[in-house]
């Protein structure tokens, strides 16, 4: 079982990196003296490798006539898991209307899957891609992380505190390898991100992202993958882009604060040594790392529309991907409706910016824990608000549908419109009145609402 608890591991700030360099050196003295007592002892637990297993034959994906652009991302725990039940109930909430549906190959949900170099552990591999295909989506993989001995652990030993450090350059080959065998085993999914947030690729001699190692990385993947299958969509760089209230100088920043320039360097340096994409995947927060969400929850999110605007125009009109969103600190005392309404309008954002998918971090829990932001209650699959956001988002706002412009008479209310649907998002926590293409709405503080309006 990964640590990761549904939650993402987060980036240490490149502010920590400096100001923790005597923390640093104390602990590599401590690991030094701790080595010495253990010598020859592998990191790790060790790994009982099973017999090989047999590919799972599932369905194709449902036929769509538009890509979605909407989806989640599938962490440690997720309806695979659960009792019958919660599995058809969580499996229906996702298929009503086909979502793009990601997991990870190491971690998230999955466990080692080569523990010994050409042994495989795709037990918990197979079991998200089966249900996945039973809940009708389009499936995505992403290529993170690396098995030990590929990062200098052992064979047949996995230790999951170094879950993101990034494989030796001497394995990179290995990897792709890995990267090429995936995708064989599962001839349906056609769309792969490289690696996750940059994990590992920050060099702290440096002070900026070795962009350089992750490019080389990711060339050895695109090259493998589009061998297995010339049809396969691939995907980079996946790096987090990061923003301050009070930055330095970068050339791109607003009333929501100022990107990172590194993380914009890293982009431009993949952008013009990679061997090919299919779309360009970045991640990112609307909350700064020195004030947090600026100025506040909802005009902070314009970070999403400007980030997506950059990228589209610096990669000559590559389909954008946001892997991950984040509206709120992890420990955000919100209550559900507020969460949901920042999060909606984070979404609107996305579509109005012509994002092509924006992936929901799905963040269940285990049976009987608080689950905020979740799409469905552990346990019991009981829906809650996002389920609907999201299939709301996915039937009427896919990838390519034409916008309306439509704005309401009333500033707090948020509106997003096509020919035959709009939905509109109370931004405050008092109830409003807002008239909204010609009609009058009332609604409750931090409501989100959809309205038809006819059309063809």
């Amino acid at each position: 079982m990964t640590p990761t608890d549904g939650r993402r591991l987060r980036r240490i700030p490149n502010w920590l990196i400096a100001t923790g360099a005597g923390v640093v050196a104390l602990a590599l003295l401590v690991g030094i003296v701790i080595m010495s007592t253990g010598q020859g002892r592998p990191r790790g637990r060790a790994v009982a490798v099973p017999p090989p297993q047999s590919a799972p034959v599932v369905e194709p994906p449902p036929d769509v006539s538009a890509w979605p652009r909407w989806g989640v991302t599938h962490t440690e725990f997720s309806g695979d898991a659960e009792r019958e039940e919660v599995v058809e109930t969580a499996s229906h909430l996702l298929a009503r209307v086909p979502l793009v549906q990601n997991q990870h190959i190491m971690g998230w949900g999955a466990d080692n899957p080569e523990p010994v170099r050409g042994k495989y552990d795709f037990r918990n591999l197979d079991r998200r891609v089966r249900f996945m295909a039973r809940s009708q989506a389009l499936p995505v993989i992403t290529l993170c992380c690396a098995p030990d001995w590929m990062k200098g652990g052992a064979d047949g030993h996995t230790d999951w505190n170094a879950l993101e450090a990034p494989p030796n350059r001497e394995n990179f080959d290995d990897f792709a390898k890995l990267a090429a065998t995936v995708a064989r085993r599962y001839p349906t999914v056609e769309h792969f991100m490289v690696w996750n947030e940059f994990k590992g690729f920050w060099n702290s001699a440096t002070n900026r992202w070795d962009a350089e190692a992750y490019t080389e990385l990711y060339n050895k993947v695109y090259t493998a993958l589009k061998k297995v299958n010339g049809n396969i969509k691939v995907g980079g760089p996946y790096i987090p882009i990061v923003s301050d209230k009070n930055g330095r100088a970068s050339e791109l920043q607003g009333a929501w604060g100022v990107v990172d320039q590194r993380d914009l360097d890293a982009v431009e340096y993949w952008m013009r040594n990679k061997k090919g994409a299919d779309f360009i995947v970045v991640d990112g927060a609307s909350m700064t790392r020195d004030a947090g969400a600026y100025p506040d929850d909802f005009a902070a999110l314009a970070k999403f529309g400007a980030v997506t605007t950059w990228l589209k125009q610096k990669s000559g009109g590559l389909p954008v991907w946001w892997a991950e969103w984040y509206v709120a600190p992890d420990n955000a005392d919100w209550t559900e409706e507020r969460r949901t309404a920042v999060q909606t309008v984070a979404m609107m954002e996305f579509a109005t910016s012509g994002a092509t998918t924006a992936l929901y971090w799905n963040p269940q829990r285990k049976p009987g824990e608080d689950c905020p932001g979740c799409l469905w209650r552990p346990g019991t699959g009981e829906e809650l608000p996002m389920a609907g956001v999201l299939s709301g988002f996915t039937k009427w706002f896919p990838e390519g549908v034409p916008l309306v412009p439509l704005t309401s008479d009333n500033p707090a209310v948020r509106v997003l419109a096509q020919e035959r649907q709009l939905v509109m998002v109370n931004t405050t926590d008092a109830a409003v009145t807002t008239t909204i293409d010609g009609r009058q709405f009332d609604l409750r503080p931090y409501e989100v609402r959809w309205s038809g309006r006819g059309g063809a």
